[in-house]
């Protein structure tokens, strides 16, 4: 396995300012932590996948509320998680990280074959980000543990419907401590 670490939206303008988001994003912040002082000193990529919206952007016509708009602090990664030298920003338009993106050619020049995502939304972006990675030939790995939604219930709703993905080892959910016992 030659891993990717992929966090995905761990901003300022997403976490840092939604009460309901921070309460449950605070709860993986120390498990992303470990993530990363591991991956870091496997010398893996560490992506940081963020969103980066316009204040007009499409996706503000539903029930989204404009949030990490270019040109704000809202779109910086929170300071409990940011990047170290060596790590990469991506901004992204919309929820996967693959999205009109240049994730999949940087993966690929970088020789990565797996994926590892964290983050938040997990029924959102991390699960777009994971299916697309699939999609693109990676093996992916989502650390549930390491990924959160506003609400648990919907975090557990999202990784109980695909814990037995009929794809499977190609795309695995697993916990943080299952995935260190592996590299």
């Amino acid at each position: 396995m030659k891993p990717a670490i992929i966090v995905v939206d761990m901003l300022k303008g997403g976490v840092g300012s939604n009460p309901a988001v921070k309460s449950e994003s605070e709860k993986i912040i120390p498990n992303i932590q470990r993530l990363l002082n591991k991956s870091r000193g496997l010398n893996f990529p560490v992506i940081y996948a963020c969103d980066s919206f316009m204040s007009q952007d499409f996706m503000f016509g539903g029930k989204m509320s404009p949030h990490s708009i270019r040109g704000t602090k809202g779109v910086e990664v929170i300071d409990e998680l940011r990047p170290e030298s060596g790590d990469m920003v991506l901004e992204k338009r919309r929820f996967s990280a693959f999205f009109r993106t240049d994730l999949d050619i940087t993966l690929r020049t970088l020789e990565v074959d797996t994926i590892v995502v964290s983050g938040m939304n997990t029924h959102v972006c991390v699960m777009f980000t994971a299916w697309d990675g699939l999609a693109n030939d990676f093996n992916v790995i989502i650390v549930e543990d390491c990924c959160a939604a506003p609400k648990r219930e919907i975090h557990d709703a999202a990784i109980n419907l695909y814990r037995m993905s009929p794809v499977y080892p190609l795309f695995r959910i697993i916990t943080l401590d299952e995935f260190l016992l592996e590299v």
